[in-house]
């Protein structure tokens, strides 16, 4: 159903069994997939692809144009992945960078009033909450979630399955698995509830990745000297050489974290 108040323009492709609610703006050069809803007032902007099943509630800007000066007007996109809900007023930037898009996996929830800044990637099943600010080049990986009045500063890397605290302020990279919080931000413990219930994580791989993080960020050393303790520590695993690889493609650069190498 496509409401007569709605502006739909002739060029936008949409799919089936597509509600497009009164006052609703879609723009050309933008693709609706099956089954997506667009409520009121909420604008679908070039450039914007929508996967199947996506929701956009009252006032949500989805591929607004980038609030970044390096734009200059050059193309760019958003793509949403299939099964994501977006709640009122939230606002996502598109690329700056010609032909890249900023992108939001499928299974995502973006809670009322954020803002996802252009090129950040969030992978599938992440919760952002209600007034969370993502600043752009943010990378987040799957299962994490973000609580309310969070923020991330430009290029950070989330890994996955982390829960970072209500009004958190990250500036730098939050390594898989972890809980976040205050401010400054401090490392809470591992983010066991998740792992086990959603994520499957058995009892022995919850206790590597808590060794692992207590080399990292209680033993008051540094954190070359930390990934030498964990690798002689813990026996390989995924899970641990998924932290291992975290922290070295990050340059050893953690959130949370007194003793930074230089």
């Amino acid at each position: 159903m496509i409401s007569p108040l709605a502006f739909v323009d002739p060029s936008a492709k949409i799919g089936e069994n597509v509600t497009i609610h009164p006052f609703a703006f879609v723009d050309a050069d933008t693709v609706i997939g099956d089954g997506c809803t667009i409520m009121p007032y909420a604008s679908i902007i070039r450039g914007t692809t929508l996967g199947k099943e996506v929701k956009v509630y009252q006032g949500a800007i989805v591929g607004a144009d980038p609030q970044d000066f390096r734009w200059k007007g050059h193309k760019t996109f958003c793509s949403i992945g299939d099964n994501t809900i977006i709640r009122e007023h939230v606002i996502i930037n598109r690329s700056i960078i010609d032909g890249e898009a900023t992108v939001i996996g499928s299974g995502c929830f973006i809670f009322a009033n954020s803002h996802i800044g252009h090129d950040s990637h969030l992978l599938k099943n992440i919760v952002v909450g209600n007034n969370t600010t993502i600043a752009g080049g943010v990378n987040i990986d799957e299962g994490t979630i973000l609580s309310s009045s969070v923020t991330i500063h430009e290029d950070c890397n989330i890994g996955k399955y982390v829960l970072i605290k209500g009004g958190t302020r990250i500036s730098s990279n939050v390594p898989p698995f972890v809980i976040m919080a205050h401010n400054p931000v401090r490392y809470y413990g591992i983010n066991a509830i998740v792992l086990r219930k959603h994520a499957g994580f058995t009892d022995t791989q919850i206790d590597d990745i808590g060794k692992a993080y207590r080399h990292l960020y209680q033993t008051s050393t540094s954190t070359f000297n930390a990934l030498k303790r964990i690798e002689a520590d813990i026996d390989p695993t995924p899970v641990r050489d998924e932290i291992l690889k975290f922290v070295r493609d990050n340059k050893m650069k953690l959130a949370g974290n007194q003793f930074l190498e230089d």
